[in-house]
């Protein structure tokens, strides 16, 4: 049960993601939200769990992306990455 929880943050944080890139621009809150829920999933590479990393990656993304333009292939990757993640973890 907790695995398709934290799937669905890295599913909600990857559609943020999208968003920014097709120009959509998401609410301030939402992006805090998922920044945040990504940062503290991140916390997990301290226990040695690789894939985490792509989590602290990501929110650091998100929180640069409220203040400055982000490259869109900066924005791409973890929306691919995150939304794999958030999908095997369903199956």
């Amino acid at each position: 049960m907790l695995v398709k929880i934290l799937g669905a943050i890295d599913l909600v944080s990857s559609f943020v993601f999208l968003m920014m890139t097709f120009g959509l621009e998401p609410f301030i809150p939402l992006i805090l939200f998922a920044a945040g829920l990504l940062f503290f999933k991140g916390l997990f590479a301290l226990t040695g769990d690789v894939l985490s990393f792509i989590d602290l990656f990501s929110s650091i993304i998100l929180i640069v992306g409220i203040f400055l333009t982000v490259p869109v292939f900066l924005l791409w990757i973890p929306a691919f990455l995150l939304l794999g993640k958030g999908l095997v973890s369903f199956i």
